[in-house]
């Protein structure tokens, strides 16, 4: 059990680091984008920004599963 916890962790958060790192620099919306002209309060509503926004979300997600799954090898 123990060491399925702590494959299954370090693959989650190994993979989850790359893909927010992929995340932040290739899908970051553009400075030449129409996006600043957005009023702050509709920023979610733009569909790139609102897919950068949910993708950044779910990878982070990832590696806070990947570490705790590690965390829990380590205490178990």
């Amino acid at each position: 059990m123990k060491s399925f916890f702590v494959i299954i962790g370090s693959l989650l958060f190994l993979v989850s680091i790359v893909a927010h790192i992929y995340i932040k620099l290739a899908l970051r919306p553009k400075n030449d984008s129409d996006f600043d002209d957005i009023y702050w309060e509709f920023e979610n509503t733009h569909p790139g920004f609102a897919r950068y926004s949910k993708l950044c979300r779910i990878t982070f997600a990832g590696m806070v599963l990947g570490t705790l799954l590690l965390f829990l090898a380590l205490v178990f």
